[in-house]
């Protein structure tokens, strides 16, 4: 598998409008940070996570013209209004746009784009999705195998996901503040990791870079990554401070798998 952070930030992106932090003024460009999406792939396959408010950017940044499937891990904003933009990866393709995602999820996509949902949606050029509710079950898209993983974030029902093919594993867990019991096992010992990191101070409703440090330790992945960082992360300064397997994630990088 390959997978490409197309985006690493938090919900405002890096820099934030109005803000003259350091990070915000920082010429570094991996303190700059679109909003959290990856693309996952394998040589068949290519499977987009969550379709973010920059996907058109991050489109033409990579010269991203198709995907087979597209998988939410919940409704927030940041994560699910690049939605139309998709319709791009719909005009060269007959069959309708698979999309997977929680019960809550599809049924907020259902209502803010009911149009592209509706039976009467044939129009090539609009986005055509085939929804499906995955439930929390493990899928299969091509020949990568798909584990929904239920976390904890604010109130409302939030998955990170595990990805596999040809015996390599990919966890991605962009918005967490609690890993339940129950899921605990099947984000340990992957081969690379890839999970929440807001800020460096304690939040209600994501883990911070501590915590995120402290729950990567009880994992213990090959490889732990910090995204879906905000401004008070700077680059430089938060590598210095994570383990040796560890580093801060940052729009662009791709991995190899």
């Amino acid at each position: 598998m390959k997978v490409l952070f197309l985006g690493s930030g938090t919900s405002t992106g890096v820099p934030v409008i109005g803000c003259h932090c350091d990070v915000c003024s920082s010429d570094n460009p991996r303190n700059k940070r679109l909003r959290a999406s990856v693309l996952v792939r394998s040589e068949s396959t290519t499977i987009l996570v969550d379709s973010c408010p920059d996907l058109r950017q991050q489109a033409l940044r990579h010269n991203l013209t198709a995907i087979d499937a597209v998988i939410y891990t919940h409704e927030h904003l940041d994560h699910t209004t690049g939605f139309d933009d998709m319709r791009a990866f719909c005009w060269r393709r007959d069959d309708k746009l698979p999309l997977y995602a929680g019960s809550s999820c599809l049924a907020h996509l259902k209502r803010m784009f009911a149009w592209a949902f509706s039976e009467q949606n044939t129009y090539k050029g609009y986005i055509r999705p085939a929804a499906h509710d995955h439930e929390g079950h493990p899928f299969t898209v091509g020949d990568i195998e798909v584990t929904p993983v239920r976390v904890e974030h604010a109130t409302v029902e939030t998955y990170g996901y595990v990805f596999r093919c040809k015996g390599r594993s990919f966890g991605y867990v962009p918005d967490i503040k609690v890993l339940p019991a129950e899921s605990r096992s099947l984000l340990q010992r992957l081969d690379v990791l890839a999970m929440d990191g807001l800020t460096t101070k304690e939040h209600h409703t994501h883990l911070s870079v501590a915590d995120n440090v402290e729950l990567m330790l009880q994992l213990a992945p090959g490889r732990g990554l910090l995204t879906h960082c905000g401004h008070a992360v700077d680059y430089d300064s938060i590598c210095r401070m994570l383990p040796d397997f560890m580093a801060p994630a940052y729009d662009g990088l791709e991995l190899d798998i």
